[in-house]
Order: C-alpha cells, then sequence, then structure tokens
C-alpha cells in the first residue's frame, strides 16, 4: 500500500516546463541599426516582420528577420525607435533604442555639447580611415559580436533567480524528506 502511495506521489510531480522567453536586442551597427530577435531556447526568429515606431507611435517603418533572425533598419530621424514583432503563440518582442544612440549613429553632436577647442584636439575615432575601411572594420566587428550576443542572452536566460530558488527548494524539501523518514525509523526503534 506504502509503495503504491508512493508511485502515486511520484508520478504526480510536476514535471520541468519547456517554455521559453522571447529574447530581443538592438545595437548600432554603422549607419545603422542591427537586432536580433530569437527564443531562450536558441531558436530564431526567422522571417519575422519587425515594425518601428517612434516615441509619439508613429510608425517609421519595418524590417524583416532573416534566417539568422537578425534585422537592419537604418534611421532617419534622431528620435527614441521601438522595434516591435509579435511572434505569435503570445510571443512578443519589444525593445527600444534611446534618441542619444540613434542621434550618435546619424552623426549627429552628443547631447553633452563640446567646447571648439576640444573638438579641434581630439580627432574623431577612425579619422583615418576611408569610409570603405570603416563599412569593413564595421562589418567584421558585427560579425565577431553576434556569438557572444546570442551567449550572454542564453546564459541570462538559464540562470535567473527562479531557476536558483527552485534549486534550493528542491534541495530543502529532499532534506526535509529525509529528516522526516529518519525521525520515522526513530519512534519505531522506541516503540
Amino acid at each position: 500500500m506504502r509503495r503504491l502511495a508512493l508511485t502515486l506521489a511520484l508520478c504526480a510531480l510536476p514535471l520541468p516546463a519547456l517554455a521559453h522567453k522571447v529574447i530581443a536586442s538592438v545595437f548600432p551597427s554603422g549607419d545603422a541599426i542591427e537586432g536580433e530577435i530569437g527564443f531562450s531556447n536558441g531558436t530564431m526568429a526567422v522571417g519575422e516582420t519587425v515594425t518601428v515606431f517612434g516615441p509619439d507611435g508613429a510608425e517609421l517603418g519595418t524590417a524583416v528577420t532573416d534566417a539568422d533572425g537578425f534585422f537592419v533598419f537604418t534611421p532617419a530621424q534622431p528620435v527614441a525607435h521601438r522595434f516591435h514583432a509579435n511572434l505569435g503563440a503570445g510571443h512578443v518582442a519589444d525593445v527600444t533604442m534611446p534618441a542619444e544612440e540613434v542621434a550618435a549613429i546619424l552623426g549627429q553632436e552628443p547631447l553633452s555639447p563640446r567646447t571648439p577647442e576640444a573638438a579641434a584636439e581630439t580627432p574623431a575615432p577612425g579619422a583615418t580611415l576611408s569610409d570603405q575601411q570603416r563599412a569593413t572594420l564595421a562589418g567584421i566587428v558585427r560579425d565577431e559580436m553576434r556569438p557572444l550576443r546570442r551567449e550572454i542572452a542564453a546564459y541570462r536566460e538559464k540562470n535567473d533567480l527562479q531557476s536558483i530558488l527552485g534549486g534550493m527548494g528542491y534541495i530543502a524539501g529532499l532534506f526535509g524528506l529525509g529528516f522526516y523518514l529518519a525521525a520515522r525509523r526513530k519512534l519505531k526503534e522506541a516503540a
């Protein structure tokens, strides 16, 4: 009887859920904004339409993810850009690039004004490179950064606080079960 009850109790234990979260990120890439959309289980969003909105909610344009879940959007205005994609089944990607970063992509002055003397003393980064060399260098850096961004996003997803607390709960439960069985055994021996 006890074995049957134990077997039924073990069968009733919850199994780990195979759910996944949407992972979305955007970053500057030369004169454009590059983004990535996928799921925490490593599946990338392929062929998804990404709608770009301004801070006032007006649509600024669209982009489509490629086979690796990446998309590229060229901004025209120095305003915050919100990238939104409905991936179905309740999965929505929503990520924003601040106006300061978009202004830097467009080559506008940073928000903190510099004096003309300081600007003359400090040459702009990459000032000695031609446009073609800058584009080639940006492409190389972008290709090298893609796998790193994926690994960081997967690591963040895998080691979240809920998983850690859940593991600690299992350990505490096993210790409790062990103490309970030991106490029952002592009571039987004492009787």
